[in-house]
């Protein structure tokens, strides 16, 4: 985004946009976590870029169109809990940069079994 004022140009960069994305995404109930290629992950790993792994975004001057890779939890529903990650996500982005968030393309890309709990070691009697 640019913004000419009378006082100067107001940029605001695809990272930003991508982060602020990232972090309403995994504030969604529901998603497991962000999915990201083995390419994107080394790059994110060496940028120190995580928070953004499984997020592509294209920010114009008064326009966003943002991609989300996601991990859903097993037994939610996919579908509601798409529709409300597109929510919040546009909503965190256009609240905090007064960009148009135009499409938030969801692409579901695995399920997450909860882990079984471990055992607590039973305490041996004396």
């Amino acid at each position: 985004m640019t913004e000419d004022n009378q006082t100067g140009i107001i940029r605001i960069s695809d990272d930003v946009v991508a982060t602020i994305a990232g972090l309403a995404a995994l504030e969604t109930p529901g998603i497991a976590a962000m999915s990201g290629g083995i390419s994107e992950g080394l790059a994110k790993r060496l940028s120190g870029k995580n928070v953004q792994k499984g997020v592509s975004v294209e920010v114009g001057q008064l326009e966003a169109a943002i991609d989300l890779r996601i991990i859903v939890h097993y037994g939610i529903p996919i579908q509601e809990v798409s529709h409300q990650l597109q929510r919040n996500v546009r909503e965190a982005v256009a609240n905090m940069t007064g960009l148009q968030v135009v499409e938030v393309n969801v692409k579901v890309e695995g399920v997450a079994f909860k882990e079984e709990e471990p055992e607590e070691p039973q305490q041996r009697l004396k």
